[in-house]
């Protein structure tokens, strides 16, 4: 580093660098009131920082010398260009935590199969865990190797998944059956909640898709909703929805239009009195901003703890729908498109044990009939 004096007397500090892709050396620079040990070394560390985040920008590093903490760095630049926000957050925990396990300043050039896999080991976590970090880890120096920061990935092969014992969770705790839910419905308090709960189970949105709709996306005329937007919760923004497929149209049926008149009745009367800029949320809090999922989600396990004995999530409400259809004889193709995905297991996984105990149901009246009169 060196400095020259300007005609205004302050000093302009310089510093070189060389440029990755030319191999140029090129310069970068800081104008501070004067050339004093104090100025000299703020200048240091501000042309340092600046040529790291040129380095940063142009997503290059020269990949023998790249660190743990550097390659996650430059993915999460990278990351907060092109995923939603929410994403990036999820993202920034997960590579936080391979920092942790693998170490901040790892050569990740050095890497190799028996060394992450220690690493992992040493955590003492659980196998399942193990194998989410894993993902991860692999997802992280993929994209490294395809920006040439990491030299290699011979090694990634070699790791396997760890063994983990399967804990099935029981199909039944993943929807409410049709009278524990009526039974939960009449034992709830709270009128918001209750609304809130009838519309997710009557129409098998998410959360944050019913918390993001407007007055206007219920059409009560062609008795449609318009599902084309989500409500980040954690991030409090409304974003595109899930995926593609969570683009749609969802058709009411009787039960859930006459709910919904209740809903945009009590809609307007809310924002009839609020700021005549403000967004018209179909579900809102008394200020008329976005209800809160914490609150929901902690009201409805409580209540489902003490109503069933069971405490379910929120979710489970869009697999109650799908097993209320299925019980009502909706193919599982219709069921998808109403939820939103092309595939899911979870509704097939439903659509057997209802069939299951359809058949059971028809096996016990069979079971005793007397056929042939002795």
């Amino acid at each position: 580093m060196y400095s020259q004096k300007q005609p205004n007397g302050k000093y302009r500090f310089y510093e070189s660098y060389e440029d990755y892709m030319t191999g140029k050396i090129k310069y970068v620079s800081c104008t501070l009131d004067s050339n004093s040990k104090k100025n000299q070394k703020e200048a240091f560390v501000i042309l340092q920082n600046k040529i790291e985040q040129i380095y940063a920008n142009t997503l290059t590093q020269k990949p023998k010398n790249i660190s743990m903490s550097k390659l996650v760095e430059l993915y999460l630049i990278s990351q907060k260009q092109t995923v939603k926000l929410s994403t990036y957050n999820r993202n920034c925990h997960s590579c936080n935590t391979l920092i942790a396990i693998i170490g901040a300043e790892t050569n990740v050039n050095r890497l190799s199969a028996a060394y992450i896999q220690k690493q992992l080991l040493d955590t003492g976590k659980e196998p399942g865990t193990l194998n989410e970090h894993l993902v991860r880890l692999k997802a992280l120096l993929r994209w490294g190797y395809k920006h040439d920061l990491i030299q290699s990935l011979d090694f990634l092969n070699k790791l396997e998944r760890f063994k983990d014992v399967p804990h099935r969770v029981k199909i039944e705790d993943k929807f409410i059956e049709s009278s524990d839910l009526a039974l939960l419905i009449s034992g709830m308090k709270v009128d918001t909640w209750i609304d809130l709960t009838k519309f997710l189970a009557l129409s098998g949105l998410r959360f944050g898709e019913a918390a993001a709709l407007l007055f206007d996306d219920v059409d009560i005329k062609n008795r449609v909703i318009h599902v084309t937007k989500n409500y980040d919760y954690i991030n409090h923004v409304t974003t595109s929805p899930k995926t593609l497929t969570s683009l749609r149209d969802v058709y009411m049926q009787d039960e859930l239009a006459v709910l919904c008149r209740k809903l945009k009745a009590a809609s307007f009367a809310t924002f009839a009195m609020q700021d005549m800029n403000a967004q018209k949320l179909l579900f809102c809090d008394s200020n008329g901003e976005h209800i809160k999922y914490y609150a929901y989600n902690k009201y409805f396990r409580e209540n489902t703890l003490r109503v069933l004995g069971k405490a379910y999530t929120v979710h489970s409400l869009r697999h109650t729908h799908a097993s209320l259809l299925l019980e009502q004889g909706v193919d599982v193709d219709s069921i998808s498109r109403r939820l939103g995905h092309s595939d899911s297991a979870v509704t097939r996984e439903i659509y057997l044990h209802i069939t299951k105990k359809k058949q059971n149901q028809e096996n016990l009246k069979i079971k005793e009939l007397k056929l042939i009169a002795q």
